[in-house]
């Protein structure tokens, strides 16, 4: 499953991130009797790890907090919200909900299993492997027992050597390039979801009108001057009956083809954001977190030499240690970080996919129904 890279400046081919797992959550029934029960099960079948295992909102929140901390230098993607928005909601809105975290969480995983370096490692075999039970315990002793990536990366204390000498100044022009892209698919999501809301208002209101021409259609009752003054009402009303069959395969067609954008191309441009978004998290966590960190540590003055020479000689060796680690460190963020903007650029060939599906996918619907009304 886990897709290696070939050296340590070198990314993998974006049909092997593609490839590794096929993943798949799933909402498991709530049980009927059982009234205590408040929180919502999620089924996680992979075909990597065969048996599929039920998940609870708080075992993905244990996972993805293990994970921040295991892998403070790589893009962890986010967690959806746990709760629904404040406010005045019908149950329709509280099944919603849970299907939209469904598919969240859903990409989520998907995206872990995808990247090179968290797909294999042991907190991911823990979460998709340990019973319901106790996976959370097994997850904190894990990570209690491996610590952080740097801790067990072989390479983490030779990595500068493969970094080019401007890297920071890469680092600053690629994130900047990477979330003018970000904001410019944030744009094409709310565009999507604009017309979207349109095709659902426009399917409504269509069965309304259909609704109306059925019952006009139908109405047998008429004023006694029909009659006379037109008797060829009854012809007429069959025809109105008629056309508001039509007007409802229209609805239906309005209501299917907003369907078909969601499957095919909404969930594959919220992926797509999904993974920028995270990189854009570990650039601001890079810049105003741990690089400053870092920093700090290396800038501060050390003690007087005539307090160091009077220190044990353990102490000494400890200062020289933590300094040396703390520069370290910071090399292996940048080289993580450099590494996952290899892997960001990996990804962008997805995004000229995406926007052919999104226009394909407005072509043919209007096809479909420029079709209809010339039947």
């Amino acid at each position: 499953m886990r897709v290696a890279m070939e050296s340590p400046g070198s990314a993998p081919m974006l049909e092997d991130l593609l490839q590794p797992d096929v993943v798949k959550v799933e909402t498991v029934p709530e049980k009927k009797g059982i009234l205590f029960l408040k929180h919502v099960e999620y089924k996680i079948i992979s075909q990597h790890f065969i048996l599929p295992v039920s998940r609870r909102y708080s075992d993905f929140d244990v996972f993805h907090v293990l994970l921040m901390q295991r892998f403070i230098y790589r893009m962890v993607p986010s967690l959806p919200p746990k709760r629904m928005l404040k406010g005045v909601l019908h149950p329709k809105s509280k099944g919603d909900f849970i299907e939209s975290r469904r598919r969240e969480l859903q990409r989520f995983m998907t995206l872990v299993l995808r990247h090179p370096i968290i797909s294999g490692d042991e907190l991911l075999k823990v979460f998709m492997t340990a019973s319901s039970a106790d996976v959370q315990v097994k997850l904190r002793e894990t990570f209690k027992r491996i610590g952080d990536e740097y801790i067990t990366c072989p390479m983490s204390t030779i990595v500068k050597r493969f970094m080019p000498d401007d890297i920071k100044t890469q680092t600053e022009a690629n994130r900047e390039f990477i979330c003018r892209i970000l904001r410019s698919f944030h744009k094409l999501r709310n565009v999507t979801e604009r017309m979207s809301q349109r095709s659902r208002e426009n399917s409504s209101d269509l069965i309304m009108f259909g609704k109306d021409l059925r019952a006009l259609g139908l109405e047998k009752a008429h004023p006694p001057q029909v009659d006379a003054a037109a008797p060829s009402w009854k012809r007429h009303r069959q025809s109105i009956h008629g056309l508001s069959e039509e007007i409802q395969v229209l609805a239906d067609r309005a209501a299917l083809k907003d369907e078909k954008g969601d499957d095919e191309v909404v969930e594959r441009l919220n992926m797509f954001l999904d993974l920028l978004q995270s990189y854009k998290d570990l650039c601001d966590r890079h810049q105003s977190g741990v690089l400053l960190e870092h920093q700090r540590a290396l800038q501060r003055r050390p003690e007087p030499l005539a307090e160091l020479l009077e220190q044990p000689e353990s102490r000494l060796s400890q200062q020289e240690n933590a300094i040396v680690t703390m520069e370290l460190r910071s090399y292996f963020s940048l080289f993580c970080l450099h590494q996952e903007t290899q892997l960001i650029f990996t990804h962008l060939p997805l995004s000229t996919n995406i926007l052919g599906a999104f226009i394909q996918s407005q072509i043919q619907g209007h096809k479909e129904v420029r079709e209809y009304t010339h039947m």
